[in-house]
């Protein structure tokens, strides 16, 4: 049985999401961002429970079948932009496509309605504070941040950022770089 939950966006609510299950002793095979594989069928009790520890813990369950895709493509793009150490040369349509084996206009078109934005603006917006944190650390030239977000170019990544935040990269290091965003909320 699979089970959708909404805000699960890093590793830590993973962890979380294991907590709460073993308390409940509801066996799983698998958990990862915004999905959860339990081996059997939850009784209504059973179910009640792991409701409330979800919402306890900030997270829901989802039922309604177009906001589980919804949350799966979010989880593919948060997975794809913070989570992989390697640069990534991905293109996100085909990547979303091929692991939700629905046609990405339809993925498209139903994710703009029920989020008032499009895929790609969620995908900028994830970058962006993937950047915001590499920023932060100040490990990476802008260049090697450029190269490892997949951008063209430093400056391309400049400008973006820039028409996203209102600020250059070096303005947001220099006096911002302790403000950035939950995962859920970028």
């Amino acid at each position: 049985m699979q089970l959708s939950i909404k805000y699960m966006v890093c590793p830590r609510c993973i962890a979380s999401i294991k907590m709460i299950l073993d308390e409940l002793t509801i066996p799983y095979a698998e958990i990862e961002l915004g999905r959860v594989t339990i081996q059997l069928d939850l009784s209504k009790e059973q179910k009640q429970s792991l409701e409330k520890l979800l919402i306890e813990k900030g997270f829901e369950l989802i039922y309604d079948k177009n906001a589980c895709l919804v949350n799966a493509i979010k989880s593919i793009i948060i997975k794809e932009i913070h989570f992989k150490e390697e640069p990534f040369l991905v293109n996100f349509s085909t990547l979303i496509s091929e692991k939700l084996h629905y046609e990405y206009s339809y993925l498209s078109r139903m994710f703009s309605k029920i989020e008032g934005q499009t895929i790609e603006k969620f995908v900028i917006a994830q970058k962006i504070e993937k950047v915001k944190e590499l920023l932060t650390y100040d490990e990476l030239s802008l260049a090697e941040i450029a190269f490892r977000m997949n951008y063209s170019s430093s400056a391309h990544l400049s400008a973006q950022f820039k028409k996203t935040t209102g600020m250059t990269p070096s303005a947001f290091k220099k006096n911002y770089s302790h403000i950035r965003k939950a995962l859920d909320e970028a």
